[in-house]
């Protein structure tokens, strides 16, 4: 990664990791995953594209070596717990495809997704042609990709993109309080589903692929945590689908 200067990562809340991209000089153009200055993400940073040529390639669109890391950091990784995208402003071109890492995104109600680089010939290389049309399905993932229009929050919400809308300022606070609601639940079966989730879009050969895999992964919670749980739903827990089991 390059160009990142600082992150700030707040570790006040145990069990959540809040990591702020903090280059607003440039609207935030690397990394992840709450971004200050009121913009997300606007992608690569174009005013150093814009100085590369032929023999020196602009080294914020290079992959860095060894890893699985792309031009915008972390994109290309399929990350093995729970993340959340607090999207204010713009998440485009590069940030479109950074807030596509997330499992959840919390967008504020004037925020804004686009393939914006469109219109400079900068190509998609950080996943966005791949998780795009996952989340979106294809014919809107081509639709935003071809034209590179703006999608804004109530239209990204219609279409699965955002995951929740809220006013402007307050995404970082739901995405937190999102994430506290995660943690609360026994670790092992979330992660478990999650994982059979991505597996079933990204890697199973066929239907019967993906359904093995999920029971073979899944019947491994059932004595870990399954059967404790479900003691404590005879016990009298959560009844009537109540998850906060405090004000039983």
């Amino acid at each position: 990664m390059t160009n990142i200067t600082p992150i700030h990562t707040d570790f006040s809340i145990e069990g959540i990791s809040v990591i702020t991209i903090n280059r607003p000089q440039r609207k935030n153009a690397v990394c992840v995953l709450a971004g200050a200055g009121d913009t997300f993400c606007a992608g690569a940073d174009l005013h150093g594209v814009a100085q590369a040529n032929h023999e020196t390639p602009a080294a914020n669109l290079q992959p860095v070596e060894g890893r699985n890391l792309g031009p915008m950091g972390p994109s290309r990784m399929m990350v093995k717990k729970p993340v959340i995208c607090a999207v204010s402003g713009y998440a485009v071109a590069g940030g479109l495809e950074l807030s596509l890492l997330a499992d959840m995104r919390v967008v504020e109600e004037d925020a804004v997704f686009g393939v914006f680089c469109r219109r400079w010939g900068v190509p998609l290389i950080d996943g966005g042609t791949v998780r795009l049309q996952a989340i979106v399905g294809l014919g809107r993932a081509l639709d935003m990709i071809l034209t590179g229009r703006p999608v804004g929050a109530q239209e990204a919400l219609s279409m699965g993109l955002a995951s929740r809308v809220v006013p402007r300022g307050e995404s970082l606070k739901e995405a937190i309080a999102l994430a506290k609601q995660l943690i609360a639940f026994p670790e092992l079966c979330l992660n478990t589903d999650r994982g059979s989730c991505y597996y079933s879009a990204y890697d199973a050969r066929s239907f019967e692929d993906a359904m093995g895999q999920e029971f073979n992964a899944g019947r491994k919670v059932i004595s870990k945590e399954a059967i404790a749980g479900a003691a404590r739903f005879s016990a009298g827990s959560g009844r009537h689908g109540r998850f906060d089991e405090s004000k039983l």
